[in-house]
């Protein structure tokens, strides 16, 4: 059996899709109704939890489908709802049997909705008024409102999307005439692939219906998005670097590949929404409502072109507030996610300590020449041993090992890292679907490292990163801060259908203390702001993400009690935080866009009203921004726009790292942790010099 680590979180595929024109809607063929019966069988008989398609699952996988199709019960009426609602109580034997003929004819009367929308949409482009000085809302989520009784109701809600979508074409910069256009090319666009669905379409909808409903990372790949999926194994693939996932209307952006483009970059940041994609030197397409596999084959293509992505940020509460950003493709190489080292020198009253710093991006081994039996194949075990030793001949006083942004890779480098650390023992317990437990260690004497250690982890931290991170608290090894890793402690396999494949929850991971990792992740000993808002990224915010439970704990050594020193610690920390602008500001700007996410349910369709909300929401940031530079002497900024720009400009040039506060501020911080946890401890535990 295969474990995949792959990107160790809930992550959408890059999914490719090449239907022809279809003039009527596409029936199930043979293959699509052996494919749902095989799917069936897995979910019942393969799947990590106990799975019954019964009734009761029917009736949550018949509103996980109605979900997915219309997620903001937009084109779809309670009567076609109640016309289909037989699917409450069969869609499991429609699964179980291959009986998809309804699940079809439900896309079809979605279909036939949205077309008809689409169409009343462009109908109403020559008479749009474009005076904006009215004083409705629109309201911005409505996955939880009732569906609209009648036509009536659905042309009201229409027309404050139509007019909110031509507002922020036009406070863009567009003239009346060039708001019409886009409009009309983008509700165009929309329709014609629409027309194009086919089979395989309508039955991965399906299927995403029944899977999700068992666990966010169970899924059912058609033959054409399991090539996707393997060509994304091997990382061959020529993009961004960003996984993807939909977030009803929008897709979000996931988390970035380590060493990618968008990464490298620093225009694109995990949790921003991608709205419009275009090519260069061509228009951008509106992407608001398309299917995630449409919008990554818009933003796939060949190395060395450029994408335009129009994003929302993930910071900002007003999902219709956007600018442009351009990416260069380029092919993800291994060597761009390489572990390295630094030594940063900090300052104190009784002199300068020299503090070493491993970045670690993925766990990763070069699998190719591994299997030849080449003698110096990359891996990150090898790479993180070759950047100790380097930090032994520096004589730092103590390494923090940086595992943010980290989200997983091969197991057994998570396993082999840890053995780095500690002198033989178990590092994890991997869970069946029967209940069997398989422990896995390090069976190698001795350590590369066991002087002082802080391992310094944020919410995408994932999958073999927090198995890293638990293994060293619960062996007292060293200190974990940051913020809440991502909990992503499942299993997946790739196992293949008649028809296509099903990426299976297979089983579950658990730290040698007996606590899973998944769901709730590992809590650091010292916690760090975030900007990463936990209901928005993480495991516990997936649907249907598999509980937290524990298993019996195994026996182990610890090789310390650094938890002993928290209050310390954390007293020596605050007031550090207190007196550092940069975490202040962290501090203050994750409280403000929290507190803006729960205040803006609705925008104002006035522009007058529109545009004095925002600039309201532009100068707090501001402000915040600028309290922040003139603490650290540096020049304030005269719009909030030019922050990002700043954060951009300094990830690329290398600029004063005082201007990157949140990459940089955690870091030296980890730092002055490490040597207060050295300061505390006079008999250190790990005897061992660095010499």
């Amino acid at each position: 059996m295969s474990l995949f680590e792959s990107a160790g979180r809930a992550l959408a595929l890059s999914l490719l899709v090449a239907a022809p024109t279809a003039l009527a809607l596409p029936s199930p063929g043979e293959d699509q109704r052996q494919a749902a019966m095989e799917v069936a069988e897995s979910l019942r008989y393969g799947h990590y939890a106990d799975v019954r398609l019964d009734d009761q699952w029917s009736t949550r996988a018949f509103q996980r489908y109605l979900d997915i199709l219309d997620s903001q019960r937009a084109y779809l009426l309670q009567s076609d709802v109640d016309d289909f609602s037989d699917l409450r109580t069969t869609m499991d034997d429609s699964i179980k049997d291959g009986s998809l003929g309804r699940t079809y004819e439900l896309y079809g009367r979605y279909q036939d909705r949205a077309e008809e929308r689409l169409d009343w949409l462009l109908s109403q482009l020559d008479k749009l008024d474009m005076s904006f000085d009215g004083d409705e809302r629109l309201v911005l989520e409505r996955k939880d409102e009732p569906w609209a009784k009648n036509e009536s109701e659905l042309d009201a809600l229409w027309q404050k999307r139509l007019a909110n979508a031509a507002l922020t074409l036009s406070i863009s910069g567009q003239d009346d005439d060039e708001v019409v256009d886009t409009l009309r090319e983008r509700y165009q666009t929309q329709k014609h692939r629409l027309e194009q669905t086919n089979a395989d379409d309508i039955l991965t909808l399906v299927m995403a219906g029944a899977t999700s409903t068992v666990d966010p990372h169970t899924e059912y790949l058609s033959p054409r998005q399991g090539e996707s999926f393997d060509i994304q194994m091997r990382l061959s693939l020529e993009g961004i670097g960003a996984l993807l996932q939909s977030d009803g209307e929008y897709v979000k952006v996931a988390s970035l590949v380590p060493g990618g483009p968008a990464d490298k970059g620093g225009s694109l940041k995990p949790a921003d929404r991608i709205i419009g994609v275009g090519q260069e030197g061509e228009n951008i397409t509106n992407v608001v409502g398309m299917r995630l596999d449409d919008v990554v084959e818009l933003i796939r293509g060949p190395k060395g072109s450029k994408v335009r992505l129009e994003i929302v940020p993930g910071e900002s509460a007003d999902t219709t507030r956007s600018t442009v950003i351009t990416i260069t493709r380029d092919t993800v190489k291994l060597e761009d996610q390489a572990a390295s080292s630094e030594v940063i020198e900090v300052k104190r009253e009784d002199g300068s300590h020299k503090v070493g710093v491993i970045k670690v991006p993925a766990f990763y081994v070069d699998f190719d020449a591994w299997r030849a039996g080449e003698e110096n194949y990359r891996s990150t075990t090898r790479d993180v041993a070759a950047e100790i030793a380097k930090l032994k001949a520096e004589k730092v006083e103590g390494i923090v090992l940086d595992l943010r942004n980290n989200g997983g890779g091969a197991l057994q480098e998570a396993n082999s890292m840890i053995g780095l650390f500690i002198d033989r023992g178990p590092t994890v317990q991997v869970r069946d679907a029967r209940g069997r437990i398989s422990l896995y260690g390090d069976t190698e004497s001795g350590t590369d490292y066991d002087g002082p250690l802080v391992v310094l982890v944020n919410r995408l931290s994932a999958s073999a990163s927090e198995i890293f991170a638990g293994a060293i608290q619960d062996y007292g090894r060293g200190l974990i801060v940051g913020s809440n890793t991502f909990g992503k402690g499942t299993v997946q396999t790739l196992n293949d259908l008649s028809y296509g494949q099903i990426k299976l929850t297979r089983a579950k991971f658990y730290r040698i203390s007996g606590e899973s990792t998944q769901n709730r992740g590992v809590k650091p000993d010292i916690a760090y702001p975030s900007l990463l808002d936990p209901n928005l990224i993480g495991e516990s915010a997936l649907d249907d993400a598999l509980p937290w439970d524990t298993v019996r704990e195994v026996q182990y050594r610890t090789y310390g009690t650094p938890r002993q020193y928290l209050k310390k610690l954390q007293s020596r920390h605050q007031q550090r935080a207190d007196e550092s602008p940069n975490f202040h500001y962290l501090e203050q700007r994750a409280d403000l866009a929290s507190k803006l996410r729960e205040q803006l349910t609705s925008v104002s369709l006035n522009r007058e009203k529109r545009q004095q909300e925002a600039n309201q929401q532009d100068d707090e940031m501001l402000s915040l921004e600028n309290e922040r530079r003139e603490a650290l002497d540096l020049e304030p900024l005269k719009e909030w726009s030019e922050a990002r720009e700043s954060e951009e400009e300094a990830t690329t040039t290398d600029e004063s790292k005082e201007d990157q506060p949140v990459d940089r501020a955690e870091v030296e911080e980890s730092a002055e942790i490490l040597l207060d946890f050295v300061d505390l401890g006079p008999s250190w535990q790990f005897a061992t010099k660095l010499d």
